[in-house]
């Protein structure tokens, strides 16, 4: 596969998995009462709706991105702690099903169709839709602001302590996007990342890495 049609297939997973992500958040809140996302279009699967371009080109050429945050009101949820968790845990869940479903796809052709250049560009797309929600998901897992785990924080932490954090979301964020270009998380997100592909490879009964990588192997001589 060319470098072109690589970054061309991330493109149209980005398309994909960023606005199903925020999507996710708009759809959570306003089935726990907050309206907010809704009324500003963001419940939409539309990718315009949710892009950034800056942080689009960033998860497509560097693999770590952002979208326009989802705005919420937390006075709008009938437990504004839990409201605001579930909202942001919403992001990442979605994520997953989104991987799970490619997975599933993949496995499917990988027992029943033929290979051939378009089946090849078919599987490598779910190749990488698996790949970007699984690390989309894993990525915003991380309990630091401004990404989804710290707001799965709030549950846990006293109001003024989290609060405070959040004082400093902006600068965090950076020293967060540093660390993971300089590769300083490399480690633990490879961890991460694997006991997710282990969950969701077990709930479809994923075929192993081996075969997996054999499979892409010989589809990689037809292109």
């Amino acid at each position: 596969m060319s470098q072109a049609t690589y970054y061309i297939i991330r493109a149209l997973v980005a398309l994909v998995a960023i606005p199903f992500h925020e999507a996710g958040h708009a759809l959570a809140a306003w089935l726990l009462g907050d309206d907010t996302a809704k009324r500003q279009g963001r419940l939409s699967l539309n990718p315009f709706a949710h892009f950034d371009l800056l942080g689009t080109l960033c998860m497509i050429f560097a693999g770590v991105g952002w979208a326009k945050p989802v705005s919420t009101d937390p006075r709008n949820f009938k437990n504004p702690k839990m409201g605001m968790a579930l909202t942001a845990l919403a992001g990442p869940v979605a994520n997953m099903i989104l991987a799970y479903l490619a997975m599933v796809l993949w496995k499917v052709m990988y027992y029943w169709a033929p290979v051939s250049q378009g089946t090849v560009y078919i599987a490598y797309f779910l190749k990488y839709m698996a790949l970007m929600n699984v690390s989309l998901a894993v990525f915003n897992f991380i309990p630091v602001p401004p990404l989804d785990g710290s707001r799965i924080l709030l549950v846990l932490l006293p109001q003024r302590l989290y609060f405070g954090l959040m004082r400093y979301e902006r600068y965090i964020m950076i020293a967060l996007l540093v660390a993971v270009w300089s590769g300083a998380l490399d480690t633990p997100l490879y961890y991460l990342n694997n006991a997710v592909w282990g969950l969701l490879g077990a709930g479809t009964g994923y075929i192993d890495r081996i075969a997996y990588a054999a499979y892409y192997a010989g589809m990689g001589a037809v292109v």
